[in-house]
């Protein structure tokens, strides 16, 4: 794995979505670990696997993270390690979900305000440089919102426009129809980077990278997420442990490759997250998108 990581464009890291998996024993772990163990200390020995150089902090999604719990993350990996941080969903989604599957209305979407103080402060101070990018994730967005795509992006630059300063923002959504000149005009405006994303609510790398060329970006992030047209629900019933390649991908380790190649080119920074449902195990995924990228 060494001569591999030397083979690679030091400018891109990768790395997965999240790291406690009892199931990588043997391809990141030495010997078996609670995923509560591994959540708590496992970065030590992921960081020291040469071909993963960063890590997707998904839980902030869901729940916020103190500054003093995003720097116990950075304290267990090198100098040159990044991390993609997933901003509270609460910037993000226009409504607010009950358990029932209803919902009201969200005072806290794109709201600037919110965002700086529970989003990007904590992560900034906790992590300082070890900070690769602060990803802002949409959901579908109902036809209220989607229809509209330039109201949207409107919104989304005011929204980026508002946050400090001096931070790499990036934007992943799962509405084609927001996919425009419009959204990569707002993100130039901006600063921002688009996240490319291989999920099945997406059109193809190739069609994003049309609308926001990698030339075009500050930085490369890429999240390969889900294939062969699965939720996640039914992804992680067929793959968990994650320990095998359970449906290779090649069409999409050649396209997320591509990206790569095209940023590297330019010297530009970048983010490749992996997800265990893109193929059945990151790990294993990105030792063969490694050896993609590294192919004359």
């Amino acid at each position: 794995m060494n001569d591999l990581a030397t083979q690679l464009p030091p400018e891109i890291r990768m790395g997965t979505s999240s790291w406690s998996f009892p199931g990588w024993d043997g391809l990141v772990w030495a010997g078996r670990h609670s995923a509560e163990a591994l959540s708590a200390g496992g970065l030590v020995a992921y960081a020291r696997h040469p071909l993963l150089r960063a890590a997707g902090i998904d839980r902030t999604f869901y729940s916020p993270l103190s500054a003093p719990a995003f720097a116990h993350h950075a304290a267990q990996v090198p100098d040159g390690f990044r991390f993609l941080v997933k901003a509270s969903q609460r910037c993000t989604f226009p409504w607010l979900r009950d358990g029932r599957g209803a919902g009201a209305e969200n005072p806290r979407w794109l709201d600037p305000s919110f965002a700086r103080d529970a989003v990007v402060a904590p992560a900034v101070e906790g992590l300082g440089d070890r900070l690769g990018v602060l990803l802002f994730q949409f959901p579908p967005l109902p036809r209220a919102h989607s229809r509209d795509p330039g109201r949207f992006t409107e919104r989304l630059g005011t929204f980026l426009s508002a946050l400090p300063p001096g931070v790499p923002y990036a934007v992943e959504i799962r509405n084609v129809e927001l996919l425009g000149a419009a959204y990569a005009a707002a993100l130039a405006a901006a600063g921002a980077s688009h996240g490319f994303t291989v999920h099945p609510s997406m059109p193809s790398l190739e069609a994003q990278s049309a609308v926001a060329p990698v030339e075009a970006q500050p930085l490369l992030v890429v999240r390969w997420m889900l294939g062969h047209g699965r939720g996640y629900e039914e992804a992680r019933d067929l793959y968990a442990p994650f320990d095998r390649l359970a449906d290779p991908d090649p069409e999409s380790r050649t396209s997320v490759a591509a990206l790569v190649r095209r940023a590297a080119e330019r010297g530009k920074q970048g983010l490749v997250i992996v997800n265990n449902k893109a193929e059945g195990s990151s790990p294993l995924s990105i030792v063969e998108l490694a050896r993609e990228i590294a192919r004359p």
